[in-house]
């Protein structure tokens, strides 16, 4: 099946929304699917205000429509509530033709911790965004019942998986060849984005014995390493590389409360780390009440209790989750017509049979 994604979410943006996309592509790829992304680097654009990573693409609707039907594909899903989303679910809705889209973010809690928009007013705004699509995918639990209870239908679960060959406990990489080698431990990890959004000022407000490390960048970098000398950032990290830096760390801090998943919460509990973090979406469904991690209020307590949790406990929760599962539920999600419609004629579903 050719599945078509538009995304305003792209490489080489660092972020858990682009990387479950690449991942994705390249599962449905290996299962023999045709994937075609509509993309911000095919398109003229500018900088995102407070947020120049990423690239806004400019009056992109003309072109998502040549895209779409340069592609002629089988099955259309709209990974993003930006200005290539909005052309391309213009494009749908005007041609009858069907399309899923997916909640990776919850804009409206980040644009108000940017900007203090109210919440009611941002989330009426993804009602209507999403209101049109055939299924809207959620990765957990905790995500479908709070947007349920904000009045969004035709919710299904698309949930994630990580590359346990990649991330995976590497004793070596505490020793004296270690990225964090003469730091003091223990070593608490953060990885992501050093932005408001992700709450780090909480993680490096709490008190804690050993070494703070945050890898990742971001817009807030370079005021999070003047008010804290004394944290160890190591800038963004991948692959590879990013993988011993997980190995090398002790407890994963993750201080977020507006994330939808927490990819890296996989790609640490892989690498052997417990998890310290609040009890609120995301976290609450993959570490919830299993062993691997610690789910507190007060962070700095999370964080000290976690120290004492067996490693092999972690990896052997990650192992639970699959990126191979996780395309086969994004195909059944999907919304695939028979062909693709002729000009002025709506797309025909294919039946449930």
């Amino acid at each position: 099946m050719r599945i078509l994604v538009v995304s305003d979410a792209w490489r080489p943006q660092v972020n858990g929304v682009v990387r479950t996309l690449d991942t994705l592509k390249t599962e449905l790829e290996r299962t023999g699917h045709d994937v075609v992304m509509v993309t911000p680097d095919r398109f003229r654009s500018i900088p995102c205000p407070t947020y120049p990573e990423i690239r806004l693409a400019l009056r992109p609707g003309p072109k998502v429509a040549r895209m779409i039907e340069e592609a002629q594909p089988c099955a259309i899903h709209i990974a993003t509530e930006g200005p290539l989303g909005w052309a391309a679910r213009r494009y749908c809705i005007r041609r009858g033709i069907p399309f899923t889209t997916a909640y990776h973010t919850r804009f409206p809690e980040y644009i108000q911790a940017r900007f203090r928009l109210p919440l009611r007013l941002s989330y009426a705004v993804m009602r209507r965004f999403h209101g049109a699509s055939s299924s809207v995918m959620v990765a957990t639990q905790g995500i479908e019942t709070e947007l349920a209870r904000r009045g969004f239908a035709r919710i299904s679960r698309w949930s994630r998986g990580v590359d346990t060959e990649l991330f995976r406990p590497r004793p070596e990489a505490k020793g004296e060849t270690g990225p964090f080698a003469g730091l003091p431990g223990p070593i608490f990890l953060y990885v992501g984005r050093v932005a408001v959004e992700k709450n780090i000022k909480a993680f490096l407000a709490i008190d804690l014995p050993g070494t703070k490390v945050v890898v990742g960048d971001g817009p807030q970098l370079d005021e999070m390493k003047r008010k804290h000398p004394e944290v160890h950032f190591t800038g963004a990290k991948f692959g590879e590389e990013l993988a011993v830096h997980y190995a090398a760390g002790d407890v994963f801090v993750f201080p977020s409360r507006t994330d939808t998943f927490g990819l890296v919460l996989l790609e640490a509990l892989a690498s052997g780390l417990p998890v310290a973090a609040y009890p609120v979406p995301g976290p609450n469904d993959v570490i919830g009440s299993h062993p691997a991690g610690v789910l507190d209020e007060d962070l700095g307590k999370a964080a000290r209790a976690a120290l004492v949790i067996d490693p092999a406990l972690c990896r052997a929760h990650a192992l639970e989750f699959s990126w191979g599962a996780a395309a086969r539920q994004f195909v059944d999600n999907l919304a695939p017509f028979e062909t693709f419609p002729a000009p002025g004629r709506p797309a025909r579903r294919l039946s449930a049979a």
